[in-house]
């Protein structure tokens, strides 16, 4: 039997729902939420970001800012700015938009955003408390994939879980959510260096890849075929393959691999109808083969991304209820 998709636009629109319900409460009784993002210079990949959160933000009664900065500014006049932000009372929580112009270090303008306004959940105070379990708010993509999680497979305690991935803003946090006392799961955390790496996935109950090394790959090769250094095709198969999944695992595909859709007999990717490099989203586990194989499965796209930008949400909500 195939197993069942993990629908992560029908989750997101379910809890959006409720955080609805949250927003309209909280400007009823005086303390509307507002999220202000920060961004400094043109890009073109983050203005689309900014106004997907305008849009998602707004939809559901939170008010939404973009600081615009010209990409002259000063670290020293964003960490400014930042700073003025976290004193605003009206201000619920604060978003840095990446990237940022080569002058400015990113680590001290993030480090400068308030822990209690730090909605991607990403300061060191913040992961501090994760390990804890007193966190208010959690980096947004390990609570997307926790919430899918608890939805497939609502009792995880003592279940063998193994985490592929040991990323600072995903993987160490999914593991150490998986760890806490309301959830107990038995964690083992891998990476994609792992010797015997089947061996772990293969006797995991929970699955939770974690890893883009797909997409490394691609841009590894796009750099040394720039330098003239490219011998043969990247090698851009998932890490996971269908016979590394167990019999009846609810595999989490957190990864999202932008790769070429394919290459033609000259060893060129795909265009597409532009001319440019058709491209295809995947995420680090087979897709096709896993299906067969597991109970219950994230897909990529529609499973973890659209309830990322759901978590980002209830984040805010959460720093603006804990500031009343």
């Amino acid at each position: 039997m195939a197993a069942k998709i993990i629908d992560g636009k029908e989750a997101a629109k379910e809890i959006k729902q409720q955080l609805s319900a949250e927003a309209a409460a909280m400007r009823q009784a005086g303390y509307p939420v507002r999220l202000v993002a920060v961004q400094v210079g043109h890009d073109d990949a983050s203005k689309y970001y900014t106004n997907m959160q305008a849009r998602q933000a707004q939809a559901i009664g939170i008010d939404y800012e973009l600081v615009e900065l010209p990409e002259s500014t000063s670290q020293t006049d964003v960490i400014g700015r930042i700073l003025k932000l976290n004193a605003d009372a009206a201000v619920s929580g604060l978003i840095l938009q990446m990237p940022l112009p080569k002058h400015i270090n990113a680590a001290a303008v993030q480090l400068a955003i308030s822990p209690d306004k730090d909605v991607e959940g990403m300061h060191p105070e913040n992961m501090g408390r994760l390990l804890t379990g007193g966190a208010l708010v959690a980096p947004c993509t390990p609570m997307a994939a926790m919430e899918l999680l608890r939805r497939a497979c609502p009792d995880l305690a003592g279940k063998e879980a193994v985490v592929v991935g040991r990323s600072t803003i995903v993987g160490k946090p999914i593991a150490m959510m998986l760890l806490q006392m309301d959830i107990s799961a038995t964690v083992t955390v891998c990476h994609s260096r792992t010797k015997d790496l089947a061996g772990h996935t293969r006797r995991a109950e929970v699955l939770v890849a974690a890893t883009g090394l797909s997409q490394s790959i691609w841009q590894r090769y796009q750099q040394q075929k720039a330098a003239g250094k490219a011998v043969g095709l990247p090698d851009l198969s998932p890490l996971i393959s269908a016979d590394m999944v167990a019999q009846g695992a609810v595999v989490i595909d957190v990864a999202t691999n932008y790769i070429p859709a394919g290459f033609d007999e000259a060893g060129e990717p795909l265009k597409d109808e532009r001319g440019e490099i058709a491209l295809k989203s995947v995420g680090d586990v087979d897709f096709q083969g896993a299906m067969q194989r597991a109970s219950a499965i994230t897909p990529v796209p529609g499973g973890v991304g659209p309830v990322t930008v759901a978590m980002l949400l209830k984040n805010t909500i959460a720093c603006a209820k804990a500031a009343r």
